[in-house]
């Protein structure tokens, strides 16, 4: 059986090429794939690799044999693997652990961040009919596979889009309203609800610790389709009865399977149903198909 790892933490680093040596050390060590990023901001990883040995890693990192301690407190989420959702290990060190370019006067989740709700207090939200707008903090092309009932997508293409997506949300009436702001693990959430409080929202939330904790204490409930991954899965959900929301982008049929436009001037992430793709190329338009970029 295999097993993935989601881990982060916003946490002062303060040497992050050493800790990025020890983590990679130790994934080989144990025969894990997948992608670690780290910065003087925290950490941000996904791992793959045979049940037992990601729970090696994972009593490891949460030990003081790594760092020190400080990683102590994170909450490690487990799913289902494949064995082959990443092709290859990689332990980078970055500026950010999340590519949002906000200044630390706008969003720095160590000084300021909107308190967290845990998914029991949501699932009481959902069930008294409480008065809150969730905003979907993902890119538009994870929103699209599923999402929370209701939830709202600022259209989203990267984390640095928010600033220019803010106005849109404004002309909502949300910044006097009660919202909470989720992700897929919640690691986006810490620096998009702590950009909207710097921005005159008054009453904003996050979810504990994203959808992915949500779908696997109420899978089917709440959330319509399948939570979209950063690995070769590409769609996962946690069982229970669910519909597929998904609609392919060439003729809206329903469908979670994505593929990415065969145009190397596009790339367009979407969806598209089986019947659409077209052999080993499949591309989002007819001017994506014939044009040179694309040969």
């Amino acid at each position: 059986m295999y097993q993935v790892l989601l881990f982060y933490k916003y946490v002062d680093v303060a040497e992050p090429e050493a800790l990025a040596q020890a983590l990679r050390a130790k994934a080989q060590e144990l025969s894990l794939l997948g992608r670690v990023l780290v910065a003087t901001e925290g950490i941000n990883g996904t791992l793959e690799g045979k049940t037992e040995d990601t729970e090696q890693f994972a009593k490891w990192f949460l030990s003081k044999e790594c760092a020190n301690g400080i990683f102590s407190d994170v909450s490690v989420k487990r799913s289902e693997g494949t064995g082959d959702a990443f092709p290859k290990l990689s332990v980078k060190v970055r500026e950010e652990i999340v590519g949002t370019k906000f200044s630390k006067e706008d969003a720095c989740p160590q000084v300021r961040t909107a308190p967290r709700i845990s998914a029991e207090e949501l699932r009481n939200w959902f069930e008294n009919n409480e008065d809150f707008t969730i905003i979907d903090m993902r890119n538009d092309y994870e929103y699209a596979s599923g999402h929370f009932k209701g939830s709202i997508d600022p259209g989203l293409q990267a984390s640095r889009d928010l600033p220019e997506k803010l106005p849109e949300l404004e002309a909502k009436g949300l910044k006097k309203k009660k919202v909470l702001t989720v992700c897929t693990g919640g690691i986006r959430c810490e620096k998009m609800s702590a950009y909207l409080m710097n921005n005159g929202f008054e009453d904003v939330y996050q979810l504990e610790d994203g959808i992915h904790g949500y779908m696997q204490k109420y899978p089917g409930k709440d959330f319509v389709g399948a939570l979209y991954t950063f690995d070769k899965r590409k769609t996962m959900d946690f069982g229970g009865e669910r519909e597929v929301v998904g609609t392919c982008y060439l003729c809206e049929a329903k469908t979670e399977e994505y593929v990415n436009c065969a145009n190397d001037l596009c790339h367009r992430h979407f969806l598209v149903c089986a019947e659409c793709q077209t052999g080993p190329k499949t591309y989002c338009s007819e001017l994506c198909q014939y044009t040179k970029a694309s040969v």
